[in-house]
């Protein structure tokens, strides 16, 4: 019995010892605590590297996840100039303008909004991914001529078409007794020389800004003589503007070495046909075009034919429809009317009624090219300062054919602007 009773006094003596220094302390409670946060911390660990093992082997399966690559013409990003929409969707405005710095400076594209049509792409190029593709430096890419035939490819150190006798990489010809070897295509025992050296040329330290109205793209090229090609050194800054009536381009270039050499320089942008191309309607400041011998080629004839009276007569300021003519001509001798701030030529679309604007700020600006065939959708308006084969013994002596000649640290401009306008009955801007 006495056994019984102090065991029972033992026990009860242990619970109450047991509820003051354990319970009543906190320290069951935070060790409880510790115990299934470390069950949850191992659970967890256990889970995640389970998932961890199956991403890795998920990787081994199916290699490592790819993003879709950056279309880089030349080997450089192109440089987008963008801008919302601020006029209410009553007048056409610029909306972008993509430029490619590894390609000369080509303008591959220029969007506006016209009411019409809404959103469009104003020239005739494919996109950027299937213009990474074209511009592959490989057959008819070899020195560039991709760029000729999508968006607006600046032209230097000449622009259009130089002609020469036939050598074994291109063709030869002769500047101020200078003899010059340049990469061309042979047709027929002709070699034609196509568009400059810049197309793809890939420039330094491009860049853009951002402006109140749109932005401005910079870049330089330092091409030297070319690879031997051209007599001296030349640099080429080009800066593209774009606002919401506007595209400004200034394309400078300056001799950087120690002997004189000749410059000629163009834009060759082609302009998309968003409707019915015979109601078109063309105006060019001019009234002679070159005389072409050879039309498939545009071998000049050295000869200058006034186009007054005839089908190339786009010299009225309310222009002429294109029509069924098909044109791959050069006019010249560019005239300037009293208010307008350099020669203007203009392509309108009365049937989505809208109007594009070259105007030539440039005082070298000699000629412009234009290739409209008549089963094509678009129209080149190429201002340039120089004639076709400038070289070319064809021509007259007190002929200028264009092209400026640059004394060692001189520099010359192409100066153009680009507007979009509505068209009213007269060609003319509608207040």
């Amino acid at each position: 019995m006495y056994l019984t009773l102090i065991t029972q006094r033992l026990s009860s003596g242990m619970r109450r010892l047991w509820q003051q220094m354990v319970l009543r302390s906190g320290v069951f409670t935070l060790a409880v605590a510790a115990l299934v946060v470390l069950g949850l911390a191992l659970g967890w660990r256990a889970h995640t590297r389970g998932r961890f093992a199956r991403f890795k082997a998920e990787i081994r399966r199916h290699g490592t996840p790819q993003l879709p690559a950056i279309p880089r013409p030349g080997g450089a990003d192109a440089l987008v100039l963008d801008r919302s929409q601020i006029e209410g969707g009553k007048v056409p405005e610029f909306l972008s303008a993509t430029v490619l710095p590894g390609r000369g400076m080509n303008v591959l594209q220029i969007t506006a909004f016209i009411p019409k049509k809404g959103r469009v792409n104003l020239l005739a190029s494919p996109s950027l991914e299937e213009a990474a593709k074209a511009m592959n430096g490989a057959g008819t890419d070899a020195e560039g001529g991709a760029s000729l035939m999508m968006g607006g490819a600046i032209e230097a150190p000449w622009a259009g078409n130089l002609f020469g006798t036939p050598s074994a990489d291109g063709l030869e010809t002769t500047w101020n007794g200078v003899r010059l070897h340049l990469p061309a295509a042979q047709h027929d025992g002709t070699a034609v020389a196509t568009g400059g050296l810049l197309l793809d040329s890939n420039g330094s330290s491009p860049k853009t800004n951002i402006m109140p109205d749109g932005g401005e793209a910079e870049a330089i090229y330092d091409p030297g003589d070319f690879d031997g090609r051209w007599p001296s050194k030349m640099r080429v800054r080009t800066v593209v503007q774009m606002s919401s009536r506007d595209v400004e381009m200034r394309v400078t270039a300056t001799n950087t070495g120690d002997t004189s050499q000749p410059v000629g320089l163009g834009w060759h942008p082609r302009f998309a046909v968003l409707g019915d191309r015979q109601k078109m309607t063309l105006h060019l400041p001019s009234v002679m075009r070159e005389e072409i011998r050879d039309r498939a080629l545009g071998v000049p004839t050295g000869r200058l034919l006034p186009v007054d009276g005839t089908e190339y007569d786009f010299s009225s300021s309310k222009g002429k429809p294109l029509g069924t003519l098909s044109l791959n001509d050069t006019f010249v001798h560019l005239r300037q009317a009293p208010l307008d701030n350099g020669p203007v030529a203009e392509l309108i679309d009365p049937v989505n009624d809208y109007g594009l604007r070259i105007t030539m700020l440039s005082s070298s600006i000699k000629a412009i090219h234009v290739e409209a065939p008549e089963d094509k959708d678009f129209v080149v308006l190429a201002p340039k300062f120089n004639n076709d084969d400038p070289f070319g013994h064809e021509w007259a002596k007190a002929e200028d054919t264009g092209m400026v000649t640059l004394k060692p640290g001189e520099s010359v401009q192409l100066r153009i602007r680009l507007e979009i306008f509505v068209p009213n009955a007269t060609g003319t801007e509608t207040p």
